[in-house]
């Protein structure tokens, strides 16, 4: 891969606000930064969109994709529930002049940052706390009782990791993690506040 931008990785166990935070920087940024869209082989929620929040594929077609070496990392979350960042995702985004932004889970966003090194800044968002989590996760509506207790028993290992990344956004109040976001944004890209 030809190396030419930046990335920022944002990874937090699920429901902390990881989402709403990488979509808050790609409006506030939009010439800088470009989400890099993951591929992924579980089943496409009903308000997802192909090539916008995910790049849907079969098992086969994930496994295939991983023998042919198309991804720069991946990794079997759940049995038979592949993620993975495409070679050519962060190629298409840096060819156009932009940086990379992530939205992958905690051991994805330390996969990006060991292959990426001092190109890449790893952003963990921290909820309040663990009953916080559950809590979003459950108002939500998209999660099974079963998905839920899977999710909560990721998150305390996932937590226990936010010491390996570069900065820590706690997501007490989403202004204060917008804020804090768009800091280090703009410390990591030298952007100029237009303040």
């Amino acid at each position: 891969m030809s190396q030419s931008g930046k990335l920022i990785i944002f990874s937090a166990p699920s429901g902390a606000g990881k989402t709403t935070i990488v979509h808050h920087l790609l409006d506030t940024f939009p010439d800088f930064l470009e989400f890099s869209v993951s591929a992924c082989s579980r089943p496409k929620r009903k308000e997802e969109t192909e090539g916008s929040d995910y790049y849907f594929l079969s098992v086969e077609e994930f496994k295939h994709k991983i023998a042919m070496d198309e991804f720069v990392e991946w990794e079997e979350v759940y049995t038979d529930n592949y993620y993975g960042t495409l070679k050519a995702e962060i190629e298409r985004i840096w060819k156009k002049g932009k940086h990379v932004i992530f939205d992958v889970d905690v051991n994805g966003g330390l996969n990006l940052k060991n292959i990426f090194r001092e190109k890449a800044l790893a952003v963990f968002v921290m909820p309040p706390s663990v009953s916080h989590l559950e809590e979003r996760l459950r108002k939500r509506e998209t999660e099974t009782p079963e998905s839920i207790a899977r999710r909560m028993g990721k998150a305390g290992m996932e937590m226990d990791k936010s010491s390996a990344f570069d900065r820590i956004v706690l997501n007490d109040t989403l202004e204060h993690a917008f804020l804090e976001a768009q800091k280090i944004t703009r410390e990591f890209l030298h952007i100029a506040s237009s303040k």
